[in-house]
C-alpha cells in the first residue's frame, strides 16, 4: 500500500488534481497524461550467539511490524544504526486549538491509538518519476492518494481501518509549513487528497481532525519507490481477480496491471500497479481501487504472519533496512522506544479482528467528485471515536467516570443554555431554553440562564466544555438532566459550559436520549481482515 514518503516543493498541489477536471468520477486523475496515477539506556548485547541472535531477530521486525500490524518484537542497537535512515515530521500543523480532543483512558487505565497512513504520489526522485508517471509533475507539491485511518482499541483486542476516497471533497484547515514558515489558507470544498501539499503530512493529520473529530496520535508515510522496495522485500503480496486483467487503454488510461484470473503473488512494479489500479476494477472508480488497497493490506498481514522464512534472521534485517528508508513518521513515533511500544501494541490484534472499511460517500453534485454521506459518516466516525469495535463482537465502551478536574458546587456552577430545537421539518421549538435554563435553577444549579440568541440546529443534547477544569462541571449539568457522559464533550467553539437543548428534547422536563445503533454502516463495506476475497474485474478490461 503506498503508505508515502513526502517529497515537498513550494507549489500547493492546487494545480494537481483540483476540482475543475470535469467528467471524471470518483477516484478520476488530476491531468497527469492520462496515466492512472491512484497515487532507556544502551543495553549491553548479550555474548551468548544465540542470544545474539534472538535479539537481532527481534529487533529486525520491529519496523517491519508498524507497517505489518505487529508481527514481531523489537532491540535497541540494530535500530540505532538505522534509526538515520528514518524520516520524521511534525504531526499536526494546523491550528492548535482546533485539534481534537485525546480520548479518556478506560476502567484499565489503557487508551485507544489513532494512526493515519497516507501514501504520496511525490515525483520527487528519478525512482518516483519512473514510477508514476506524468513528467511534467516533477518535484510539483505531493498529494495524499491513500489516506487510511488505523485505530487501534484501547484493549488491544481489535483494530479499525477507515479509507477516504482520495477525490473526496471537504474542508481543509489552514496550515503552516513547518520548514519554511508558509501559511496556508484554509480551504472548503476542495479535494482532500491536496492537504498534503500545503505544508506536509502534518496537514492531512489536521484535516482528518477536522473532519472526523478524532484525535490522531501519529502518521506513517511510504512513497512509490518505498512501496516497490517493501513488496520486494517482502517476497510478494498475494492477490486475486476473478478474470483476466489489462489496466490499459489505447488512450493511455490504467495502471498497466496485467494477471491472470485466480490468485497472483504480486511484488515491486507490479505490488504498485495493482495499488494504483482504477481502470479494470469493478466501475472504473477510486472506490473500487480502495476496495483492491484494502485487499492487498489484509493479504499482506496474513502472509507475513504466516510466513516461516521470516524466522531468518538475514530476511528481516533486509526488511527493516527497506522500510526504515522508505518511511517518514512524526517525531512522536521517531525513536527506538516509541516503534518498540508501537510494535508490541499492533502484534495484539488477531487477523480476525480486523476491519477494513470505507468512508461512507455519495457522489457530489457535479457527479464527478464524492462527499462524506451525512449520517452513516458520522456514525462511522463515532464508532471510532468511541472505541466500539467495527466487528460488532464488542460491547460498547464505558466513558470514564473521573474527569481530570472535579466538579465545583451546583450553585457555583456557569452553565449557558442553548436553544437547539431548529429542525427544517419542525421549527424551533419557543423558549425551550428558558425551560431547560429553569429546570436547572430548580435543581440548584443557579447560574444557569438561557442564551436569547436565535435557536440552532442540533440533533441530540449535548454539553460542551471549553477545557479540562470544567469537564467535572459539564459532567455534573448532564449527570443532572440524565444525559450521558457520551454527549458531554470539549469543544473550542464555547467559552464555558454550555447546554444544547437538542431536537430530540423538544418538550418534558425528563431527557430520555434514543438508543444509539452501534452497528457499522453497511455503506462502509466492511472486510474481515481474515477474509480472502478476489476483485471483480470490468469486463472492458479483460483479455
Amino acid at each position: 500500500m503506498p503508505l508515502a514518503r513526502q517529497g515537498r516543493s513550494g507549489a500547493s498541489g492546487d494545480s494537481r488534481g483540483g476540482t475543475s477536471d470535469g467528467g471524471r468520477r470518483a477516484g478520476g486523475r488530476g491531468g497527469r497524461g492520462g496515466k492512472d496515477d491512484g497515487r532507556g539506556p544502551r543495553r549491553r548485547m548479550p555474548t551468548d550467539p544465540r542470544r545474539r541472535r534472538r535479539r537481532v531477530l527481534r529487533w529486525s521486525a520491529t519496523v517491519l511490524a508498524v507497517l505489518i500490524l505487529g508481527t514481531a518484537g523489537a532491540g535497541y542497537l540494530y535500530y540505532q544504526r538505522l534509526n538515520g535512515d528514518l524520516r520524521k515530521d511534525d504531526l499536526n500543523i494546523g491550528d492548535s486549538k482546533d485539534r481534537a480532543a485525546k480520548p479518556k483512558a478506560n476502567a484499565a487505565g489503557q487508551t485507544p491509538l489513532n494512526i493515519l497512513l497516507i501514501g504520496s504520489d511525490a515525483r520527487d526522485s528519478k525512482e518516483n518519476q519512473d514510477l508514476g508517471g506524468a513528467k511534467d509533475t516533477y518535484n510539483t507539491a505531493p498529494r495524499a492518494d491513500v489516506q487510511m485511518l488505523l485505530h487501534v482499541s484501547a484493549d488491544r483486542t481489535n483494530m479499525s481501518v477507515v479509507s477516504m476516497p482520495r477525490d473526496t471533497l471537504l474542508d481543509i484547515p489552514k496550515c503552516t509549513d513547518p520548514d519554511t514558515g508558509t501559511e496556508y489558507a484554509a480551504k472548503t470544498y476542495t479535494i482532500a487528497n491536496d492537504s498534503l501539499g500545503r505544508g506536509g503530512p502534518g496537514c492531512t493529520v489536521a484535516t482528518w481532525e477536522k473532519l472526523t473529530d478524532i484525535h490522531i496520535d501519529h502518521f506513517i508515510m511510504v512513497d512509490f519507490a518505498g512501496v516497490v522496495s517493501m513488496a520486494d522485500a517482502i517476497g510478494g503480496v498475494p492477490v486475486c481477480v476473478d478474470k483476466n486483467i489489462y489496466s490499459h487503454t489505447s488512450q493511455g488510461h490504467g495502471s498497466g496491471l496485467k494477471l491472470k484470473a485466480g490468485t497472483t503473488s504480486v511484488k515491486g512494479k507490479q505490488a504498485l500497479q495493482w495499488l494504483r489500479t482504477r481502470y479494470g476494477f469493478e466501475d472504473d472508480t477510486d472506490i473500487a481501487r480502495t476496495k483492491a488497497q484494502h485487499q492487498y493490506m489484509n493479504s499482506m498481514v496474513r502472509q507475513l504472519r504466516a510466513n516461516a522464512t521470516l524466522s531468518n534472521p538475514n530476511r528481516l534485517r533486509q526488511l527493516a533496512e527497506t522500510a526504515v528508508k522508505a518511511l517518514t513518521v512524526d517525531k512522536g513515533l521517531g525513536s527506538p522506544k516509541k516503534l518498540y511500544d508501537l510494535s508490541l501494541d499492533l502484534k495484539k490484534v488477531p487477523t480476525s479482528r480486523i476491519s477494513m472499511t470505507t468512508m461512507p460517500w455519495e457522489y457530489a453534485p457535479d457527479g464527478n467528485r464524492v462527499v462524506p454521506k451525512p449520517e452513516d459518516a458520522a456514525k462511522l466516525f463515532r464508532l471510532v471515536r468511541q472505541d466500539i469495535a467495527l466487528d460488532g463482537k464488542d460491547k460498547k465502551k464505558a466513558a470514564s467516570d473521573k474527569p481530570a478536574d472535579p466538579a465545583a458546587a451546583d450553585d457555583e456552577i456557569a452553565v449557558r443554555v442553548v436553544n437547539g430545537t431548529l429542525t427544517e421539518a419542525k421549527g424551533a421549538v419557543q423558549g425551550r431554553a428558558a425551560a431547560v435554563a429553569g429546570l436547572l435553577t430548580g435543581k440548584g444549579f443557579t447560574k444557569a440562564v438561557a442564551d436569547t440568541s436565535p435557536a440552532v440546529s442540533e440533533d441530540t443534547t449535548v454539553v460542551r466544555y471549553p477545557s479540562a477544569d470544567l469537564e467535572g462541571d459539564a459532567r455534573a449539568v448532564a449527570k443532572a438532566l440524565g444525559i450521558g457522559t457520551d454527549a458531554v464533550k470539549k469543544s473550542a467553539d464555547v467559552s464555558g459550559v454550555t447546554l444544547v437543548v437538542g431536537a430530540d428534547w423538544r418538550d418534558g422536563t425528563k431527557y430520555t436520549a434514543a438508543d444509539e445503533d452501534d452497528t457499522t454502516p453497511d455503506s462502509a463495506d466492511l472486510l474481515n481482515g481474515a477474509k480472502k476475497a478476489c476483485m471483480q474485474v470490468d469486463p472492458a478490461y479483460t483479455w
